[in-house]
């Protein structure tokens, strides 16, 4: 499904990436997550997932934010959780999307998608599926995810080669201990004719616990720079933009999207800057507001005060500004760094006496935490078949 802007053309004076910079009448694509519901309590969950939220928008709701997205012209929507095919009604949301010119990207760790359900995607157009995998071993993913995910989605993908699904993708979070095993990750997605798409990890949801203890050091930064430059195959969803500082830009738009190009609704609806910053303070409105989620979208204080910043920060006087773009405002803030601040993974290292003196104090925890209570974290995987309609 190729992409087309939808907003205004750039004007002859200004590029491409200065409309971005400035806003879309409509976002390029939007992350949805469908439920908090989930089987797995993975350490880095940017929504922390478990529980499901008794408020979940309705099968007729949702049917209702695809007819607003068709309206806008919206290219696709990012799927995900928690675990969307614990929602009953997944199917039925995925194909009223489609059959609404709305494409579907979805993530899932797998565990419900039996060889059943690999047919029925098999069948669809418009559909993309991405598996979720942070380790080329049981030893390296498992830790991170819960006793027998690897083998779970392993399981997955056989579903979905066996029932001819075609380029699915083996979605990785990048580690300090998995980025030395993103050859063997490549050869994995290359064996099922599928794509790789690696993505960064914030400290954010459960996130905020486990970032110190799983994120790169400068040195894996450094050769995670250059094994992307020489990749330009694989898929980053403009993670790592903040790598660009190191030299060459990586391929893709290199600047933060939040509330620009992209946004994320949660399952009651809440309409957030993006998907790493579920907080309070980056809440724009919820769909089921009057005006809906295009009020949100082109009404929102919040977003509008993102597509015109008060200050470009301390940033904007490094050289290497130009590259990077400031870094993620989501690990900014997750860290307790102003959002003016270098992004915390500063490949120049600017931000590490800002982070030392702030020595852990008054850093922002998420608004909410959807975790199983009493269920351990990770959790082992428990294999059981999705609800049905009945």
């Amino acid at each position: 499904m190729p992409p087309e802007v939808t907003s205004q053309p750039p004007t002859a004076t200004r590029p491409l990436v200065d409309e971005f910079r400035l806003g879309l009448d409509a976002p390029i694509c939007l992350t949805w997550e469908l439920t908090y519901a989930c089987n797995l309590s993975c350490v880095h969950c940017l929504s922390s997932s478990g529980r499901r939220d008794p408020r979940e928008l309705t099968t007729e709701e949702c049917f209702g934010v695809v007819d607003e997205l068709q309206r806008l012209q919206v290219f696709y929507v990012n799927l995900g959780g928690g675990e969307p095919m614990l929602r009953p009604d997944f199917f039925d949301v995925v194909e009223y999307s489609v059959g609404h010119q709305v494409g579907v990207k979805f993530s899932t760790n797998g565990t419900f998608l039996d060889a059943a359900a690999a047919r029925r995607l098999a069948g669809m157009d418009y559909v993309d599926v991405q598996v979720s995998l942070d380790g080329a071993t049981a030893g390296v993913n498992d830790p991170v995810r819960g006793d027998g995910a690897f083998a779970a989605s392993r399981q997955a993908m056989e579903h979905l080669a066996d029932a001819g699904f075609g380029a699915f993708k083996i979605s990785v979070v990048v580690t300090r201990h998995n980025v030395g095993q993103l050859d063997e990750l490549l050869a994995l997605a290359d064996g099922y004719g599928a794509q790789l798409r690696v993505t960064r990890l914030r400290p954010s949801g459960r996130g905020a616990d486990s970032w110190n203890d799983l994120r790169p050091t400068q040195a894996q930064q450094r050769d995670l720079y250059h094994w992307l430059l020489d990749r330009p195959e694989v898929l980053t969803g403009d993670s790592f933009f903040h790598l660009s500082a190191l030299g060459e830009p990586l391929p893709g738009l290199n600047l933060c999207g939040a509330g620009r190009v992209v946004c994320l609704i949660d399952p009651v609806g809440d309409v957030y800057a993006c998907p790493f910053v579920i907080h309070d303070e980056f809440l724009a409105g919820n769909v089921r507001d009057p005006g809906g989620f295009t009020s949100v979208w082109r009404s929102s204080e919040l977003f509008s005060s993102l597509r015109e910043p008060d200050s470009e920060g301390a940033c904007v006087s490094c050289g290497s500004y130009d590259a990077c773009q400031g870094g993620c405002m989501a690990s900014k803030f997750f860290v307790g760094l102003e959002l003016t601040d270098p992004d915390p993974e500063c490949v120049l290292g600017n931000a590490e006496p800002l982070l030392a003196a702030l020595g852990g104090d008054g850093v922002p925890r998420p608004s909410a935490d959807h975790s199983r209570p009493g269920v351990p974290v990770p959790s082992p995987v428990t294999l059981r078949p999705p609800r049905r309609r009945s």
